[in-house]
C-alpha cells in the first residue's frame, strides 16, 4: 500500500467519522422533565409554554421528549417527582410556583432548573442574585410581594370606606412571609386593618371563609400559591355567596368568576420560560443567565360578578384595565 493510498484512507475515515458524529449529534433528541401542581388549573399556561417551544423550533416525539410529572394538588408528592426526573436523567427540569421549585431543587444540584413563579427567587432561597443566579436554577420570576400593595389599593378604590381586608395565603409557600410583609406595610399607609387567614390545605378552605364572615372582613385578598390556584373555583364561589369584594394575585382567577386580578401575565412567563429551556439545551449554564421579570401586568375586572355582589366598579378603575368581563 503506497503512502498516498494510506493518506486518503486516513482523509475519507476523518471525514467518515466526522459526518457520523455530526449526524449523530443533530439526531439527538433532549429529554425535558416538567414538573407541575395540578395539571388542570395549569391547562392555559403549560399551553402558552409548548407553543413557546414550538416556536423555537422543538417538536414533541421528533427533537424532544417531555416527561411530565403533576402533583394533582398534593404537595407532599412532589419530592418523589422532582426525584423521578432526576433518576430519568433528564437534561433540564422546568419547574413552576415556589413549592414545586423547592422540591426540584431539593432533588438536585446538577440538573438545570427553568423556573416560572410569581415571588422573589433571592428571598426564597433559589438563586443567589437575580443577575448572578449561580447554582442550577434560573428562570421567570413576577416578584409578587411588590405588587400586593398594589392590590389592596385597588380593593381601596372600589369599596367605598373599606377598613378591614381578610388575606387568604398558604404559609407553607416559601414567599408567604414576605408578601405578608409587604401587604401590612401598604396596608398601613392605607390606614387597613388585614385579617391574616392562613390555609394550608384545601379542606381548611370553608372555616377559613366562616372565619373571614364572623370577623367582619368587608374585602379579600388571595396571595399567589399553586394550592390556592387549584382551589380557585371554591374560592370564587365563596367569595360570591359571601358577598366579599375579592382581588387576586394570580392571572387567569377572573375568567372563571373572580372580581379582579393584579398579576403578571402567567402566559406570557411560561411562554418566554421556553427560551430558557432552549439556551440551556444549547449548552449555557443557568448559572449565566439572568433571572428575567415580566414587562406586561394585568388588571382584569369582572363586571359580571361585581353586578352579582351588589359593587359598583369606578370609571377610573375600569380604565385603567386591560381587560373587562362583561
Amino acid at each position: 500500500m503506497t503512502q498516498k493510498t494510506v493518506f486518503c484512507l486516513l482523509v475519507f475515515y476523518f471525514f467518515a467519522n466526522t459526518v457520523s458524529v455530526a449526524a449523530e449529534q443533530s439526531e439527538k433528541i433532549a429529554r425535558l422533565g416538567f414538573l407541575g401542581f395540578d395539571a388542570v388549573a395549569s391547562k392555559t399556561f403549560t399551553e402558552a409554554f409548548r407553543r413557546g417551544l414550538t416556536e423555537l423550533g422543538y417538536v414533541e416525539g421528533q427533537n424532544i421528549v417531555i416527561e411530565y410529572r403533576w402533583a394533582e394538588g398534593k404537595p407532599d408528592r412532589l419530592l418523589k417527582l422532582a426525584a423521578e426526573l432526576v433518576a430519568l436523567k433528564v437534561d433540564v427540569i422546568f419547574a413552576a410556583a415556589a413549592p414545586v421549585i423547592r422540591a426540584a431543587k431539593t432533588a438536585t444540584k446538577n440538573t438545570p432548573i427553568v423556573f416560572e413563579m410569581l415571588a422573589d427567587p433571592v428571598s426564597a432561597g433559589f438563586v443567589n442574585s437575580l443577575a448572578k443566579p449561580g447554582g442550577n436554577l434560573t428562570g421567570v420570576a413576577g416578584l409578587a410581594p411588590q405588587l400586593s400593595g398594589k392590590r389592596l389599593e385597588l380593593l381601596k378604590e372600589v369599596v367605598p370606606r373599606l377598613n378591614s381586608v381578610a388575606v387568604l395565603g398558604n404559609p407553607a409557600n416559601p414567599n408567604f412571609r414576605s408578601v405578608l410583609d409587604e401587604s401590612q406595610r401598604a396596608a398601613s399607609s392605607l390606614k387597613l386593618r388585614l385579617q391574616i387567614v392562613e390555609v394550608s390545605k384545601p379542606a381548611l378552605l370553608g372555616d377559613a371563609f366562616a372565619t373571614i364572615v364572623r370577623e367582619g372582613a368587608e374585602a379579600l385578598t388571595v396571595f399567589p400559591d399553586p394550592m390556592l390556584l387549584g382551589e380557585q373555583n371554591t374560592i370564587v364561589s365563596l367569595a360570591a355567596k359571601n358577598r366579599l369584594p375579592a382581588v387576586y394575585g394570580i392571572s387567569g382567577v377572573v375568567e372563571n368568576g373572580g372580581l379582579m386580578t393584579y398579576a403578571p401575565s402567567q402566559s406570557a412567563m411560561w411562554h418566554r420560560a421556553a427560551a430558557y429551556v432552549d439556551k440551556i439545551l444549547k449548552g449555557v449554564s443557568p448559572a449565566d443567565l439572568p433571572v428575567e421579570q415580566p414587562t406586561k401586568f394585568e388588571l382584569v375586572v369582572n363586571l359580571k360578578t361585581a353586578r352579582q355582589i351588589g359593587l359598583t366598579i369606578p370609571p377610573n378603575v375600569l380604565a385603567r384595565a386591560d381587560r373587562v368581563i362583561r
